[in-house]
């Protein structure tokens, strides 16, 4: 029996804004100069505070956390193309995309100082977001769910997001919610944020596939590749993946091209895995830099504008810190409640040893 060819297959590159800020005439969006800047605003904002945060975590008043310097192109294009109600399922580096749908910097304070309070969704925070979740591979399949559920209840307008990082796509949990979001035809958006590193793992060991979009194509589903450091070709690439699923075509892949800055967490020395050198090639790719230079050849913002952004931003950072700081009453023990449903001897026996532990601690200080 001869062989014949059963298809052919092709992965697209989406690049709009160049590293030197040279635009494609024919693929900018409409935007507007007020959603422009705030984009860049949003942008500009999610690096200040992570700014922040490592440096609080540096002097000892937050705990462990995975910086997302370098990635803000990757989510707040994404999440500037969302809808309010869409849903939002994110690992634990998607800073960018919790600040912009309505997650104040306090609460992410308030989680990162071990308190889970950070994690329930109150005040300016949107409803449809998620926890964080620091396991890696497991929202998309909460994303999954989620599109379903929706299909059940009869929403025709709301799709569901899920983030995570090359890493994941290493997870069979990630190829079980494409798998399970194609078969059903859901309104679910896969972000790939490839950032080079899984830790200390490189791309190159992750998979042999030439690029993390053309995965979809195992289970017949759109996947496109982004640089993910163009704000522009993000946003274009998001808003088209979300109305099709709004318009009940299914699932899209999005693998946005980017890079880790800084440290995969504030545990992790970066050095003993990857050069410096390779740190600063991508450092002059940076997506903040090159939106501004975009920005300012349009004549839609200026070295005052910064320097009043920068002002007004330091104002409001160290506003939050304080509210955070100023918080009291945290139940020390509160972990113990939640490991089962019922009270256990033996739990409540660590329990008595570690409230021991901290009166210790206090009589020393």
């Amino acid at each position: 029996m001869p062989m014949k060819e059963l298809d052919t297959f092709r992965v697209s590159y989406l690049s709009i804004l160049d590293e030197d800020a040279n635009v494609d005439k024919e693929l900018e969006p409409k935007l507007k100069k007020p959603e422009l800047i705030e984009l860049y605003r949003q942008m500009v904002w999610a690096r200040r505070t992570d700014e922040r945060m490592l440096k609080l975590q540096r002097q000892g008043r937050i705990g462990t956390f995975g910086p997302s310097t370098g990635q803000e192109a990757a989510q707040c294009a994404v999440a500037f193309a969302m809808k309010e109600q869409d849903w939002f399922a994110g690992a634990f580096r998607e800073h960018g995309v919790r600040l912009l749908r309505g997650e104040t910097l306090t609460r992410q304070l308030v989680y990162y100082n071990g308190q889970e309070e950070g994690n329930i969704n109150e005040g300016s925070a949107n409803p449809r977001n998620l926890p964080i979740s620091v396991i890696v591979g497991a929202q998309p399949l909460h994303a999954v769910g989620l599109a379903y559920a929706m299909r059940l209840q009869g929403e025709k307008e709301t799709c569901a997001v899920t983030f995570m990082g090359d890493g994941a796509t290493s997870e069979g949990d990630f190829h079980e919610a494409m798998n399970f979001a194609a078969v059903w035809n859901l309104p679910v958006l896969f972000v790939v944020q490839n950032n080079q590193w899984a830790i200390s793992v490189p791309r190159s060991k992750q998979t042999k596939s030439a690029t993390i979009a053309q995965k979809a194509i195992a289970y017949g589903m759109p996947g496109v590749q982004v640089d993910g450091n163009d704000a522009l070709a993000v946003y274009v690439a998001a808003s088209e993946a979300l109305e099709r699923g709004r318009r009940g075509e299914g699932p899209t892949l999005i693998e946005a091209v980017t890079y880790r800055l800084m440290m995969h967490t504030t545990a992790d020395d970066q050095y003993k895995y990857r050069t410096k050198e390779e740190e600063e090639l991508w450092w002059r790719r940076d997506p903040l830099v090159r939106f501004r230079a975009y920005l300012e050849a349009k004549k839609f913002w200026s070295e005052k504008d910064q320097e009043a952004l920068e002002e007004e931003y330091k104002v409001e950072i160290e506003k939050q810190v304080k509210a955070f700081e100023g918080m009291s009453g945290w139940k020390p023990d509160a972990p113990f409640d939640h490991v089962f449903g019922t009270k256990h001897e033996r739990i409540e026996a660590q329990r008595r040893e570690f409230l021991a532990e901290i009166a210790k601690e206090a009589d020393r200080g």
